[in-house]
């Protein structure tokens, strides 16, 4: 098969489109032929030399995908050869076949194309992960999302308006405020011309956010601090602003607060199928009943999978940039 290799770290033209070993199923485990896959940012961060593959998965990209089971592993039971799957990866996404633990896939959604359905596993999982099963937004409460307009930001938005939320995002142009508006998103910072924590606090009456969902670590962490709301939750899933920030406890300690941390790739599978479990319960019947959609900016050739990570790193995109065969 062909995959997206990376013979050396560096820019998106470090990524070589190349022929690799076929993979081969093994125990608890099933074949899919990707008809699509996404781009993430840890992806760029792989491609870089800051984020390897964990022990035993896939030296490719990829962290999702969606196609066709092509053949079963010993030991797998309710997916048949042919079904049409999306499936949470902790690598492998960016070829032709990748090989993935039959707890990590998901039935395409009803009123969702094959294509479109690669957009969703990863921020699903992601969301629902750390919005609902660790910091139990709840309806009524105010959740902010830094980078509304992106993959993350756009599910997220979807899901915590799905049960009664209101939310609050940040972006950085008025394009992309006005589709997170669309969205249903309730109160749109720019967060180059405005302080998020004033606008947070002006918003709810200076009492702030009960959850907020972060991907910029070390840069707004003082900042997420002094927005959240008493007994308010952080969950950081994102590093693009740094690793190492200064934290507050005695504003934490006075709040009562919560700073939670997480990555999803590297967990183990059964943490992974657990949550992708949830993500089926709770989520595949919102996008079914057209409550919650997949938002795609472009799709792109896997061939060509430079030009993929080039628009994530210029950011002008809405949503997933989505990897098709």
């Amino acid at each position: 098969m062909h995959a997206i290799t990376i013979p050396e770290a560096g820019g998106p033209e470090a990524l070589v489109w190349a022929e690799v070993p076929d993979p081969v199923p093994g125990e608890g485990e099933v074949l899919v032929d990707v008809v699509a896959s996404a781009v993430n940012r840890a992806d760029l961060l792989q491609r870089q030399g800051f984020y390897n593959p964990p022990p035993g998965s896939s030296p490719y990209p990829g962290l999702e995908c969606a196609g066709r089971v092509t053949d079963i592993g010993p030991g797998v039971s309710g997916w048949k050869i042919g079904d049409e799957v999306c499936a949470l990866l902790a690598g492998g996404g960016y070829a032709e076949q990748v090989v993935v633990p039959a707890g990590q896939l998901l039935p395409v959604p009803d009123g969702v194309d094959l294509v479109t359905a690669a957009a969703l596993p990863e921020v699903t999982s992601t969301v629902w992960s750390n919005v609902f099963m660790i910091s139990h937004l709840r309806p009524g409460e105010t959740f902010l999302v830094h980078g509304g307009s992106s993959g993350i930001g756009t599910m997220a938005i979807q899901l915590a308006k799905a049960v009664g939320a209101r939310v609050a995002v940040t972006a950085g142009t008025k394009e992309k405020l006005d589709f997170c508006g669309e969205l249903g998103a309730d109160i749109l910072i720019n967060y180059r011309e405005q302080d998020f924590v004033e606008e947070i606090k002006k918003a709810t009456d200076g009492a702030g956010a009960d959850v907020i969902l972060d991907n910029m670590g070390a840069k707004y962490l003082d900042r997420n601090v002094q927005s959240l709301a008493a007994n308010g939750r952080l969950a950081i899933i994102g590093m693009q602003g740094g690793v190492k920030g200064e934290l507050n406890i005695a504003t934490l300690l006075g709040k009562r607060a919560a700073v939670t941390a997480t990555s999803l790739r590297g967990r183990p599978a059964e943490e992974k199928a657990s949550i992708v479990a949830a993500v089926r319960e709770h989520v595949w019947p919102l996008i079914a009943t057209g409550h919650v959609r997949p938002i795609v900016d472009q799709t792109v050739p896997m061939s060509d999978a430079a030009a993929a990570h080039r628009v994530l790193e210029e950011s002008n995109h809405i949503g997933k940039v989505l990897l098709v065969r």
